[in-house]
């Protein structure tokens, strides 16, 4: 990926050779933020610029390289990337989500939109991306319009992850026009809706290809760029043999760009079979490293999740890494009185930090079944097709807007 340690923008762990290049491409690279104001990346197979960046950003990304280099426990900046649960309420059952398999213990909710609003008036001067989505669907938010329009009051890139049901809904279509994310990422598993629901237990095609067609179509109508109609294909035991003709299928159906990706949620023990009956056994969509006793961790794997890239649950809690999806071990909570630095830098969060580092994660149960350390690659996504130029070249924050 671009850029080196900070350019790998997204990825949870950097391998030793790595952070060997991160070193040797680091003076050029901080020249080119601090005097430019401009910085280009790659997360996720998708291509991003930031260009004329403000003084602070350029300081908070700065420093955010020194902070991921050092693996700081008292972190010299704010996040460079935050996932924020928009709810955890979700109308599809997949078979290995902890949502779908009822193993979320935490109470059914959606983010209060002000509170929303005072996470990202508060680090969205210093992001570079914003995930909007957690352990549910986002697109049943019931003050969806609310939330993307803060969303768009920092040039922050914005990506939406939805299973594509609620786009039958012609307010959720006209809010994501009207106030639209960088990328619409729409989970699309199967072309057909036997294939497409042996994974997404009770999805249908017809209406997430009917709004599809809608945002297109409003696209069009007022000359706007965004959001970019991403469809996401996880490739499974069941359904690689239709990677080819994907890109039919994107184009007719009016999607800009596709990205194929493999595995990427172990919840529990109980999940794990169910795992491996839908991994492919071999080949580049193989998720996992394996021996005869399971999954192996990839040698040299390094944690950078609770240094860079927290999530925030619909209640207010953040935690280090989104594996934690009972929030087990929180880095602790926004209220009233405390905001989100406040839980960033605290103790508890530092304590955290340096059992990830010091590779104690036996004693955070979350880390046990860890999908990022037995990946083959440090990329889920594997794959980028291109349909209509969206990748051609980097997506600018500060046209775009």
């Amino acid at each position: 990926m671009a850029g080196g340690a900070i350019g790998a923008a997204g990825a949870a762990d950097v391998t030793p050779r790595e952070r060997v290049r991160a070193l040797a491409r680091g003076p050029r690279l901080a020249w080119t933020i601090a005097a430019g104001g401009r910085y280009d990346f790659v997360y996720d197979q998708m291509p991003f610029r930031f260009a004329r960046m403000s003084a602070g950003r350029r300081a908070n990304l700065l420093r955010a390289g020194l902070n991921l280099l050092c693996r700081r426990s008292a972190p010299w900046s704010m996040p460079l990337h935050l996932q924020l649960e928009l709810g955890n309420v979700c109308s599809l059952r997949c078979p290995v989500c902890p949502t779908g398999l009822g193993e979320l213990r935490r109470e059914p909710a959606f983010m209060d939109p002000a509170l929303f609003e005072r996470v990202i008036d508060e680090v969205g001067p210093y992001l570079l991306t914003a995930s909007l989505w957690g352990w549910g669907e986002p697109l049943l938010h019931p003050a969806l319009p609310r939330i993307l329009a803060a969303a768009r009051r920092h040039p922050i890139v914005t990506l939406l992850s939805t299973n594509g049901q609620q786009l039958v809904e012609p307010g959720v279509v006209e809010a994501l026009l009207a106030d639209p994310p960088a990328h619409l990422i729409v989970a699309v598993d199967g072309l057909t809706d036997d294939t497409n629901r042996r994974f997404r237990d009770g999805a249908r095609l017809a209406p997430m290809l009917d709004g599809i067609a809608r945002l297109a179509e409003g696209k069009r109508r007022r000359r706007q760029a965004l959001p970019i109609l991403h469809m996401r294909y996880m490739a499974m035991r069941h359904n690689q043999d239709d990677v080819p003709r994907l890109p039919a299928f994107a184009r007719t159906a009016g999607f800009d760009m596709i990205t194929v990706r493999t595995l990427s949620i172990l919840s529990s023990d109980a999940s794990l079979p169910r795992h491996e009956a839908l991994e492919p056994p071999g080949g580049k969509y193989r998720p996992y490293i394996r021996d005869a006793a399971g999954i192996v961790q990839r040698p040299g794997f390094l944690c950078l999740q609770p240094y860079w890239f927290p999530s925030v649950y619909a209640d207010g809690t953040v935690v280090g890494c989104e594996q934690d999806f009972n929030a087990e071990v929180p880095l602790g909570r926004i209220t009233d009185a405390s905001g989100f630095a406040d839980v960033w830098r605290s103790p508890g969060a530092a304590r955290q930090r340096r059992a990830v580092r010091e590779n104690r994660r036996r004693g955070i149960g979350y880390c046990r079944l860890c999908q990022a350390a037995g990946r083959c690659a440090t990329d889920v996504s594997v794959e980028a097709i291109d349909i209509t130029g969206v990748l051609a070249a980097p997506l600018d924050m500060g046209e775009a807007r």
